[in-house]
């Protein structure tokens, strides 16, 4: 493995400013769009601090809390030391969605209203990983308190279950597959979903998790880059919503395209390589999906793809999501051999540095894969390592 990557060196590019943007403007900017995540007007604000102790945050497609939002959301709130908000997001999931029995367990409800009310009971695993990771930086940032406060023992409890589910006649069934170290879509499925692929994250639940289970997340690190090699197609760069295991096409029809769920997974592989540059081909791929969109939509109205690059007539859903994960790919496509890409990296970031946040009712998923974008290419999306002793 490379020992180029920020977990090594300490040093998390800026590529904003590599690319000419001023370093002040480029942090007012990142706080300008936390806030207005936060606490902008209603057209743009996702927080809703309705208890004293607790908080949501919308999807306001379709008018519920999902774990992929409050995960995400707490996330980019220990990237931005906002311990009071992430507490309280914390202690929605614990008190509405995090299930005390049954086959679900010690996961959490994907779905529930505004006022804690559960649409859903199954799990999204995507959910538990990122509150395992934003859970593990908030204990090393800010250090652990009283249950449900106690971060690090709480991450660890959600791995547990990620991996153990199921065992010994237990009711249930584990996030990750036992043979092929890869996450499943559902706990039931014996599929996966591209763009749940966290290779990042594993290599450090390889170091924070239960001692016995740090092989497995190791294993899965190395597992889910191999499988990202198959489910990117080799020209285009793109991925399908959904894939098996082998990264073929699923049997869903509708999700061998890329869509709305798939546009994460040129961010993650662009996070992979910051934090530890252990793929070169990551470079690439992430190159030849830019040159993809900078060359078929000069004009920037985006569609559903192929992953072939087969345009359909259909309107993306979320052109701003395409927009912040086309630009987060720079920070891989731009060690590329030679520069071939920096042309296109330099324009998707140009395109996505002049793109304000997503204001109307499907503003949810396109301005958290935004923030994302916004921290990353500042150089704030970051590792937060156990303070020594």
């Amino acid at each position: 493995m490379s020992t180029k990557g920020a977990f090594y060196t300490g040093n998390y590019r800026n590529v904003f400013a590599e690319l000419g943007y001023d370093p002040d403007q480029i942090d007012r900017r990142v706080a300008d769009t936390f806030n207005e995540i936060f606490y902008g007007p209603k057209n743009i604000a996702l927080y809703h601090p309705d208890w004293p102790d607790k908080a949501s945050f919308e999807d306001t497609g379709n008018c519920d809390a999902r774990t992929e939002g409050m995960s995400y959301s707490m996330m980019m709130c220990v990237q931005m030391d906002r311990q009071e908000e992430f507490d309280k997001l914390w202690n929605f999931c614990i008190n509405f969605m995090y299930h005390k029995d049954g086959q679900y367990r010690g996961y959490f409800a994907w779905s529930c209203g505004l006022d804690g009310n559960r649409f859903a009971q199954g799990p999204a695993p995507d959910g538990e990983e990122y509150y395992a990771m934003a859970l593990f930086f908030a204990s090393h940032r800010w250090g652990d308190r009283e249950a449900p406060y106690n971060y690090s023992e709480q991450a660890r409890a959600i791995l547990h279950e990620c991996v153990h589910k199921g065992e010994n006649g237990e009711e249930g069934r584990a996030m990750w597959d036992p043979e092929n170290y890869l996450i499943r879509f559902i706990p039931e499925a014996d599929y996966t979903d591209p763009s749940y692929h966290l290779p990042h994250f594993y290599e450090l639940f390889a170091l924070w998790a239960n001692e016995e289970d740090r092989p497995f997340w190791k294993k899965a690190a190395q597992a889910s880059r191999k499988y990202l090699h198959s489910a990117c197609h080799p020209e285009t760069g793109l991925s399908p919503e959904y894939s098996m295991f082998d990264g073929s096409a699923p049997a869903q029809r509708g999700r061998e395209r890329y869509y709305s769920d798939a546009y994460r997974v040129p961010a993650n592989i662009s996070m992979d390589t910051l934090w530890f540059d252990a793929d070169p081909w990551q470079y690439e791929i992430n190159g030849k999906l830019q040159k993809f969109f900078c060359e078929n939509e000069p004009e920037h109205r985006y569609h559903v793809y192929n992953i072939d690059g087969t345009i359909i007539d259909e309107p993306a859903l979320h052109p701003v999501a395409i927009i912040s994960t086309n630009a987060a790919a720079s920070i891989a496509s731009t060690l590329a051999e030679g520069g071939k890409y920096d042309s296109y990296a330099r324009e998707c970031v140009r395109l996505f540095w002049n793109t304000p946040l997503r204001r109307d009712i499907r503003r949810y998923y396109d301005n958290c894969l935004y923030m994302f974008a916004m921290l990353a290419l500042s150089g704030k999306y970051r590792i937060w390592m156990p303070k020594e002793d």
